[in-house]
């Protein structure tokens, strides 16, 4: 039994923290509203601190899944933050989507007093989060991440480090870089199709077989055609993103022009109400160009 605490218990949070309590680990949790604190308890054991700081002490590792930079800062830094309640050798592992430059902060910031930091952003979205199958793309210290490795692998499909700190947030800007082009290619194909008098579920039946075939498109151009896009990674979330995508290409040179205008796709979105729609709306964006 391993003792870690988990910060943020939201879409994807709360269920990774359930499969570490269902592995048999000692979980303490920490949500900024309490009550979900004590609504997971209920549901999966362990307990439920009321700051950071107090989920944190005693932890072998601390797991957070919050925001955004700030969110971040906030349950790490300060005299009620995580890292005021770590023990030396500790390992507190991000995985939020946030940008490399607040992960280079907090990296330094740990290592001061003898913490390690892992960036861990996740992909695989809520059912990913469920079903224990998300995608975990790494940063950091090659030590920290071999301790970190077996505990993530709990509700990992795919653990990987990919370099030091901050790699792992650069992996998840490509990752969302490829899937704003790959949604935004599914929506005009099937808006094609729709134009053309084609049975979209046919069309897609046959070209995701081929090299049109995608994660996006077995998994969404059902909801997609069916108008539902009640679920997954929401549009608010997707630009949150993509802002630090384009941030860093501003500061690293990246040629972006595909992500640039998608983005401004889901601003269309988010204008039509579709803030916290899936991000496969922008197929409902073309049809209300109709």
């Amino acid at each position: 039994m391993t003792k870690i605490a988990f910060l943020g218990l939201g879409v994807m949070g709360a269920p990774m923290a359930g499969h570490l309590a269902r592995a048999g680990h000692d979980v303490c949790v920490y949500n900024r509203t309490f009550s979900k604190a004590e609504d997971w308890v209920k549901a999966h054991g362990g307990r439920a601190a009321k700051t950071p700081k107090a989920a944190a002490e005693g932890a072998d590792f601390v797991m957070a899944c919050v925001g955004n930079d700030d969110d971040l800062r906030s349950v790490c830094r300060g005299e009620e933050g995580a890292f005021a309640g770590m023990e030396k050798g500790a390992v507190f592992v991000d995985h939020t989507t946030v940008s490399a430059l607040v992960t280079r902060e907090l990296y330094d910031l740990a290592a001061e007093t003898g913490i390690a930091f892992v960036d861990a952003p996740i992909s695989g979205g809520q059912a990913g989060a469920e079903n224990g199958q998300l995608s975990i793309m790494c940063g950091g210290d090659a030590a920290a991440y071999d301790k970190a490795e077996p505990v993530m692998e709990v509700y990992a499909k795919l653990c990987r480090r990919i370099g030091g700190s901050g790699a792992g947030q650069m992996t998840k800007m490509c990752n969302q870089i490829a899937i704003a082009g790959l949604v935004q290619g599914l929506s005009e194909a099937l808006h094609f199709a729709d134009k053309a008098g084609l049975d979209g579920r046919a069309v897609v039946e046959v070209i995701s077989q081929g090299a049109a075939g995608s994660w996006q498109m077995a998994n969404r151009y059902e909801t997609m055609l069916d108008d539902k896009f009640d679920h997954g990674f929401a549009v608010d979330w997707m630009r949150k993103d993509l802002g630090i995508c384009l941030d860093t290409a501003d500061e690293n040179g990246a040629s972006l022009p595909v992500t640039a205008l998608v983005d401004q796709f889901y601003k269309d979105v988010q204008k039509m109400g579709g803030g916290r729609w899936d991000t496969s709306s922008l197929f409902k964006r073309l049809k209300a160009l109709d």
